[in-house]
């Protein structure tokens, strides 16, 4: 008996250390566990096509303003401008639950819509920029410029360009793009509101380059051989703008061009005079409003409704508002007139 109680008195102090390191006996302190890191929301820019320089520009601001927030930036897009595509991504992004907002600019509405909708079904947010997806696939949309103004400007520039008098080619990117569609018919309707200004005036039927540069030279190319009298093209397309002016740079400016297009692109056909002036908004500012807005959908600052207002870093506040097509938007601004007076500080802006 002597012997077990010596060689109790021998083992405590082991079964003492072995139940502190098993947690039995472990003595309470007061510091916390460490709280887990929170992960950075994940924002997505889905863009018409991947090496467009346009797009380009619109994630250079969308990753800045992502970096401003304390979010990751992801730039998706396809290698052609088709709706399939797009779709393809979106379907993926879903599937892997890797982003918490979708931005995109859409190929084509109507067949957007059905995985947009899925994807905010999954809890993702989602907003259209440049061009609108259908309100019921889309929270809000970012508009660079009203395209009430923009239709009507550009017309009226064509209008000034040929004296009033004169045939004007019309190319734009592609049948569904829905911006350009409704700039388009803008275009119609301030021909038609004012009979008597354009009554020496003919805007030709649409041609289409799809956004792609050998489609919109020769569509430039097709207008010249069959319209000698031709006075003007009109191509609200960056990748147009550039197509035209390169196709006119060989000839005298005799016909002219405008439309929408990048300064740093445009300068040398505005110092020929082939494009007496032209006009486009910031798309570094567009990604960047798209972002922010992204934020404030995902954190619910805003829901997209009638009246939300965010604050958009340098932006400033701006305002969700009715758009054209039933849904709301969300304005950038006015859009700019680039011409020999201003086209040496804007080129080397983007």
């Amino acid at each position: 008996m002597r012997n077990f109680i010596r060689y109790a008195v021998r083992l405590l102090p082991w079964l003492l250390v072995l139940a502190s390191c098993r947690g039995g006996g472990a003595v309470p302190t007061d510091t916390p566990a460490p709280k887990p890191t929170p992960k950075p929301p994940v924002y997505a820019l889905i863009v018409k096509e991947k090496t467009n320089p346009y797009m380009l520009k619109m994630y250079e601001g969308f990753a800045a303003a992502c970096e401003e927030i304390g979010a990751v930036p992801v730039f998706e897009g396809p290698g052609a401008y088709t709706a399939d595509a797009q779709i393809e991504i979106i379907e993926r992004l879903v599937d892997a639950r890797s982003v918490d907002a979708i931005a995109i600019a859409a190929n084509d509405a109507d067949a957007l819509e059905p995985s947009l909708r899925a994807a905010m079904n999954a809890g993702i947010s989602v907003l259209s920029l440049d061009s609108s997806v259908n309100p019921g696939g889309r929270m809000t949309h970012i508009q660079q410029a009203s395209p009430e103004l923009i239709g009507r400007v550009l017309i009226q520039a064509a209008w000034s360009m040929v004296g009033g008098r004169g045939k004007v080619g019309l190319i734009s990117s592609t049948l569904y793009a829905t911006n350009q569609n409704l700039w388009i018919s803008w275009m119609l309707k301030e021909i038609e509101e004012n009979p008597l200004k354009y009554k020496d005036f003919e805007l030709l039927p649409v041609l289409y380059g799809d956004d792609d540069p050998d489609k919109s030279a020769e569509a430039a190319l097709l207008l010249l051989e069959t319209h000698r009298d031709l006075g003007a093209i009109i191509t609200p397309s960056v990748v147009g703008m550039l197509a035209v002016g390169r196709v006119l740079e060989a000839r005298p400016p005799d016909v002219v061009f405008t439309g929408l297009g990048l300064p740093s692109e445009i300068a040398p056909f505005i110092r020929s005079g082939h494009c007496p002036w032209m006009y486009l908004w910031n798309p570094i500012d567009i990604g960047y409003l798209a972002s922010w807005s992204a934020h404030a959908l995902h954190t619910g600052a805003i829901t997209g409704a009638v009246g939300d207002i965010l604050t958009a870093g340098r932006l400033g506040q701006r305002f969700v508002t009715v758009s054209a097509d039933g849904g709301t938007e969300i304005l950038l601004g006015d859009p700019v007139k680039f011409d020999s007076g201003n086209i040496g500080e804007w080129e080397l802006v983007y």
